[in-house]
Formats: C-alpha cells, sequence, structure tokens
C-alpha cells in the first residue's frame, strides 16, 4: 500500500516547520481514517469485488489491508485512480487476526464481529495503536456476548465463538464508538432485530451504516442514540461501491493552521455540520468559517487569539481529537484556558512537547490549565501520536525559529500529506532526513 510516508528505521524522517505568514488557497480533505478503517473491516461480511472511493493516503490503510488480506480479503489501490481501493473477498476467510498487525492499529479490533457473524469463531490479538491510556474493550466483548456469543482470553488471544448470533437489546455504559461498530457489524447478521441504545452518534458510524445497508443489511436510526438492526440472511448481502465521508479532524487541522498562521482558506469537502462545536469553539476564539457548497472557508484577521475553557464529550460534543489542537492554539491566545479530558485522561503526554516549544501549561488529573504567551520558540520535539504529532505542526508554523518534529510515523498513519497540504497554503515546512 502506498502512502505518503518513506519512514524508515535507519534513516528516520522529520518535520522541518518555521514561522509562516498568513495561510491562502485551498485544501482538499480526504477520507476520514475514522470510516475507512472500519468499511474496510466490514468487507468481511460478504463475497466479492468491493469499491471504496475517497480513501486517505495514510499508513493505517495499509496496516488494515496487510490485516485483511492475512484472513483472505486482498486490497489494492487503483493505479489510475490513487484514492480508489479495490477489495475483493474471496470467500475463504481464516477467522484469525495475529499479534504482529493487531498490535500496530487500535482499529484492528473492529474485525471481532463480522467474523463472529461470518464464520462463528474468531481468534484476535489484543489491540495496540496509539498509547495514550487505558482504552478497554469490556463493552465490545459485553454487547458480543448480549447477541450470543462467549470468549476465553488465552496468552493475549480474545478466543471468540457462537453457535449463532441472536437479536438483543444491548445498553452500552458509554457511547462507545469501537462497541457500537462492532455490535452493528455482528447483529447484520444476527437472527432477529437488535436494539443499540447510548449508541455512538459520530458521522463515521452513519458512513459505516450506509455502507452497510448499500451492501443489503437493514439498520435505522442512524445518527441518533438508538439504533435499530434487522438481522438477514449471509447470502443478502452483496459487495458494493462506497465513497468515505470526508476526514473531520484532518479538516479541524487546517483549520487550526489557519487560525495559528492567519489567512484565508476554502478546506474543500469539510462539512460544518459534522464539525459544528469545533467550528463554535474557533469563532468564541476569534477565528471565522463560512460554510459553502463545497467545504468550509476559514479565515483569520490577524488580531490575537482569544483563550476559552472546553471539555471533551462523546458526539456531538466536542471530539478528543480535536482538543490537541485547541491545547496548541490556547498557548499563544490571550488570557487563560482550561481544558479537560472527560474520555481518555491519559492525553494530555503531549504538553511536554508544547512546555519545550515555550508554552506555559500545568495539567492535573484531567485538567490541563494553559496561560497564554506571546509566542513560542522553536525547538526539537517528537510526536507521541497521531493527532499530537500534527497539532505540534501547528505549533511549529506559529513558533519562531524551527521546530523540528520527529516519530513522525504516528502522523503518517492518520494524515495524507499534511506536510504538502500545508505547504500548498504557503506554510514554511518540509520533510527532511
Amino acid at each position: 500500500m502506498v502512502t505518503d510516508s518513506s519512514y524508515s528505521a535507519e534513516r528516520p524522517e522529520r518535520i522541518l516547520a518555521r514561522r509562516s505568514g498568513p495561510l491562502h488557497g485551498e485544501v482538499s480533505v480526504p477520507g476520514a481514517k475514522n470510516a475507512v478503517l472500519k468499511l474496510m473491516a466490514a468487507t468481511l461480511l460478504a463475497d466479492g469485488h468491493y469499491e471504496l472511493s475517497n480513501v486517505p493516503g495514510i499508513a493505517d490503510v495499509g496496516t488494515m489491508g496487510e490485516l485483511l488480506a492475512a484472513m483472505g480479503v486482498t486490497s489494492r489501490i487503483d493505479p489510475a485512480r490513487p484514492d480508489v481501493l479495490l477489495m475483493e473477498n474471496t470467500g475463504v476467510i481464516t477467522p484469525e487476526a495475529p499479534y504482529d498487525l493487531v498490535e500496530r492499529i487500535r482499529a484492528s479490533i473492529v474485525v471481532l464481529g463480522p467474523l463472529l457473524a461470518r464464520c462463528g469463531v474468531a481468534r484476535v490479538s489484543m489491540p495496540g495503536g496509539d498509547d495514550f491510556g487505558k482504552r478497554p474493550i469490556d463493552m465490545h466483548l459485553k454487547g458480543l456476548e448480549s447477541l450470543g456469543a462467549t470468549f476465553e482470553l488465552r496468552r493475549g488471544y480474545i478466543e471468540a465463538r457462537t453457535d449463532g448470533l441472536h437479536g438483543a437489546d444491548i445498553t452500552l455504559d458509554f457511547p462507545s464508538v469501537g462497541a457500537t461498530e462492532n455490535i452493528v457489524m455482528a447483529a447484520v447478521l444476527a437472527k432477529g432485530p437488535t436494539v443499540i441504545d447510548n449508541a455512538a452518534r459520530e458521522p463515521e458510524i452513519a458512513d459505516l451504516c450506509a455502507f452497510l445497508n448499500s451492501m443489503g443489511a437493514v439498520i435505522e436510526g442512524m445518527g441518533s442514540p438508538t439504533l435499530y438492526v434487522h438481522g438477514v440472511p449471509q447470502s443478502d448481502l452483496r459487495p458494493v461501491q462506497h465513497a468515505v465521508v470526508p476526514d473531520r479532524v484532518q479538516a479541524a487541522t487546517y483549520m487550526a493552521a489557519v487560525a495559528a498562521c492567519q489567512g484565508e482558506v476554502l478546506v474543500r469537502g469539510a462539512r460544518a455540520e459534522h464539525m459544528e462545536m469545533y467550528l463554535r469553539r474557533l469563532r468564541e476564539m476569534g477565528v471565522q468559517s463560512t460554510p459553502q457548497n463545497e467545504g468550509v472557508l476559514v479565515y483569520s484577521d490577524g488580531r490575537r487569539l482569544r483563550s476559552l475553557d472546553v471539555q471533551t464529550l462523546p458526539y456531538p460534543g466536542f471530539a478528543t481529537d480535536y482538543k490537541p489542537l485547541v491545547v496548541t492554539l490556547l498557548t499563544v491566545a490571550d488570557g487563560v484556558g482550561i481544558v479537560t479530558e472527560n474520555l481518555y485522561p491519559g492525553r494530555f503526554r503531549y504538553v511536554e512537547e508544547l512546555q519545550r516549544l515555550g508554552a506555559d501549561i500545568r495539567t492535573d488529573g484531567h485538567h490541563a490549565v494553559v496561560r497564554g504567551v506571546s509566542s513560542l520558540d522553536g525547538a526539537q520535539v517528537r510526536a507521541p501520536d497521531i493527532r499530537a504529532g500534527a497539532a505540534l505542526v501547528v505549533a511549529g508554523l506559529m513558533a519562531s525559529g524551527e521546530t523540528v518534529i520527529s516519530d513522525i510515523h504516528h502522523v503518517d498513519r492518520g494524515y495524507d500529506d499534511l506536510v504538502g497540504r500545508l505547504a500548498s497554503l504557503g506554510a514554511d515546512i518540509e520533510r527532511v532526513r
């Protein structure tokens, strides 16, 4: 799988960013990482040829492709259309997700539901991915148990089986995205109806449900906290073509870059209705936005940003993936902002990197107090995860001197040519050895 990354252990690349003037032009947003990986997993449910378009050129797509290939679903980029992923379910499925691939990508846990539905058994290594605190999968297993699955944990693997899945009424303790996705994909082939209360409502879940419905599934309630899944026979499902929903976190990153550097940029493909809370917070900080047919126009007039308080909440609240971007902007805003993390308590590990740039941030449990300073100073920093890495890039664009970001393989897992897209807007940024 080809991506924009040429990362190697011998000569790792870094991102070099310098203080940039106002950004101008337009930037296109590719499909969402948090959608495409789940769509790829859903191809386990039915044999045949699939075509996914608007696929981002990110490392995680390649990793998920390798994982599915080990199970019997092949994938390749269309040579004539680099944003199109061609997939084939051969019909011969090996229901095991090996450790060496699963530990690289947490989204791999969503193969559990479709494997159980399709094969009646599954053996999946405990998932890896970004390291920002404990993220248990108890709700995944509890929901699948309600559908008739049983589980054992042996030597780091989840071993699952069922004599036949059946519909159930399931109430999630928390609107978990992954648990909702796993339960929905399993319930598609369960006998009878399934009701999922307190389901996650993210646009990426609605995209997955639309994909499944086009395959022949019957799912109602997308975008609401209650999903209704009417189980169908496996023979009713068929392969389809589908365009991946645009990535709202990539869109948010380019908007944050405009807030950091000033200017006016059309973020083509961004959907304002998927980002209402984020856009509202940017407006409160002094960054304006106008929804348009082709995307969202974002502009900043050069005045200093204003501080605010923000807390992460499940969708449609303020997404945890937006938080590193807003913390970065608050480092140079006028006043003091308090940021509260309600979803992943360990997700402040990038704060030390911002402090190396001169940020005044104090953390206390799941709170961060950010006192705006007049400017940041360039330094060497490392990306601890995907979103924090992107936030450090934004910080580098408003810091004096040069900022060198290492461990950018994390960024490549979730961003399709972040450096090239920012440079096209006038940012002073490049990848270097």
